[in-house]
Formats: structure tokens, sequence, C-alpha cells
């Protein structure tokens, strides 16, 4: 039996379907989860199952208590942002799996969005006001902190596979890795989204959803900022030497989410200088490498990084001027090469 099709007789078993000729068609999108779009006769609604081993090449495991996690999370964003999520139509702990609301084929994924050279400032703000409200108003909160004490999960998710596995294939990076690992896993400032990407946002016309938040902990904000940021300038390597506007959404996010924490700009600043070079060369050697980058520009990373980490007086704006310059001297090659 399909993967789908047991899935459909766990939804009938449970009573979450009632058309006899329901069915499931797989979204794409994340290497974490089984994802379907139910066929409900009239009503359509999405389902999300966690697995235990994710869907990449090297052995990742981790706890599908996440599934959990995200239901939380989701659950917290919607009250401070109404609509920016999707709201939970039913949910089966004891199985693994909820479900949630379909928002119509009519959205747009923004990362292929970036992929395809649409690159809107507008979008950039849009996202950096989301994500600095969600920090500016979870954060200090103890009753946050103690819902969303699930370190463990984001260790399995994003700091073994991303930081210290790229730090073990890079022996004389190692220590900075280790260094930004331990730092991140001391902080604990407000509710961390943990997977902020392209790939998780939809836009529908103006508006923003933002999906999958099962790495949500309650840690350091500048950890989505970095991580947003880092698919912006992989995305200008990828089109280097043509420059479709990515620098300038880098600085539409930037000042957005600044606009929400303005007291917090400098210190977040510090962080995502330094935590970003790591997430950089992480999407090339940890365990979620990047499919876009052909072997050569993987490699320009590699220099890229190895030549700016820790380099001192560095600011956003430094190392993205450094960025996009020094992409801008490739020679074209074909996409997905």
């Amino acid at each position: 039996m399909s993967a789908a099709l047991e899935f459909l007789k766990r939804l009938r078993d449970d009573g979450c379907v009632r058309s006899a000729d329901a069915w499931l068609s797989p979204l794409g999108g994340g290497v974490s989860s089984e994802i379907y779009l139910v066929h409900d006769g009239e009503e359509r609604f999405v389902v999300k199952r966690a697995l235990a081993r994710l869907k990449v090449e090297a052995e990742w495991y981790a706890d599908v208590a996440r599934n959990r996690t995200e239901q939380k999370c989701l659950a917290c964003v919607a009250t401070i942002l109404p609509g920016v999520v999707p709201a939970v139509r039913f949910a089966r702990p004891d199985a693994g799996y909820f479900a949630m609301e379909y928002f119509g084929d009519d959205c747009a994924n923004w990362k292929q969005l970036l992929l395809d050279g649409t690159c809107d400032p507008a979008h950039a703000r849009t996202a950096g006001c989301v994500l600095g409200e969600i920090h500016r108003q979870t954060e200090g909160r103890p009753e946050l902190r103690a819902q969303f004490d699930t370190g463990a999960n984001f260790h399995q998710l994003r700091i073994a596979p991303y930081l210290l596995t790229t730090g073990e294939r890079h022996p004389a990076l190692r220590d900075a890795f280790i260094r930004e690992a331990q730092r991140l896993m001391e902080t604990r400032e407000c509710l961390v989204h943990g997977d902020f990407s392209p790939k998780n946002i939809l836009i529908k016309r103006q508006r923003l959803i933002v999906l999958d938040c099962e790495v949500a902990w309650y840690g350091d904000p500048s950890f989505d900022v970095a991580f947003l940021l880092n698919h912006f300038f992989l995305k200008g390597l990828y089109h280097a030497p043509r420059r479709p506007g990515l620098e300038e959404m880098i600085l539409a996010f930037w000042q957005s989410y600044c606009a929400r924490r303005p007291a917090s700009r400098a210190i977040m600043e510090r962080r995502v200088v330094q935590l970003l070079p790591l997430l950089m060369l992480a999407r090339v050697d940890g365990k979620s490498p990047v499919e876009y980058l052909e072997a050569g520009r993987k490699e320009w990373v590699r220099r890229f990084v190895t030549h700016h980490l820790g380099g001192a007086g560095m600011d956003l704006e430094t190392i993205t001027s450094h960025w996009f310059d020094q992409a801008g001297s490739l020679s074209p090659v074909e996409a997905g090469t």
C-alpha cells in the first residue's frame, strides 16, 4: 500500500474524511513530513504527519513530537497576527498528525518566485514586519518560554545537522561552529519559528502566509533573521551574474524587521553577521544542502565563508556588498546544472 493510501485509510479510520471517493495528493517542499492535500467531496484541507527519519541523503532522525509543537506555534501566532498562519482544523496527537486549512490553488510559493527571478521588495518588507512582530510580542514571556521549551528538538533539526555537521566537515572552522551552536542554545528570548524560509511562505496577491513551524523554540531571534537572509544570498548566487533585486530585498527585510524591534538592532546585527556565514556553508556542506547550486558555485561559497568568517568590522551592509559584487564577476551557468 502506498503512503498516500495508508494515510487515507488512517483518516477514514479516525473519522476525518466523509466522502467515499476521498483522495490525497502529495504536497512537496519539505523533507521532514508527509504533507497531503485532502480532497473530501467539496472540502479540501491539508494534513501533515512528521517523519522520524527525514528525506535526505544523510542519516537524520528527529522526534515526531515536533508535530504537536507546530500546532501550538500556529495557535500562538494566530493570536498575534490573525490570518498569517493556517488555522488548525483538527488534530490526532496519538496518530501524530493534524489538519489545517488550504489556501487555494492561486497561492505562489515564495521560493519558486525567487528562483524564477521575481524579487519584490514589498514581499520582503512584509516578511520583516511579520517576523519582527512575532518576536516583539513573544519576547520576555515566561509562559511561552515554558510552552516552547523545545531545545532538544531545535538541536536535532537545526544545531546538529546544520552547525555541528558542517563544523565536522570543515575542521579548520570547527571551533567557530561549536561556539555559535553553544551560544544559540543558551539564548532564550522569544518565540523563534526555526524554519522561516521562502519555501515555507506563500504569497497570495499581497498577503503573506507562513507555514511549517515544527522547529519552533523559545530562543534566539537572530536565527530566524539569518536563516531567511541566507536564502536571499544563496538565490542571489544562483542568479549571478544577473542581479534581479535580491540585494534590495535584503535591505527591505532588514529595515522592516528592525522597525518592529528598534532597540534590538545593534545586538541583532552582530549576531546575524556572526551566524550568517556559518549558515551559508551549512547549506552547502550540512545535512540539508540546497539543490539549486551547481558544484562550482558551492565551491565559491566555501571560499567566501573561509575568507570572511570572523572578519573584523563586518556589518550586514558590508557582507551584502562583498557577496553580490564578487558574485557579479561569475560567468553565467545554466540554472539547475
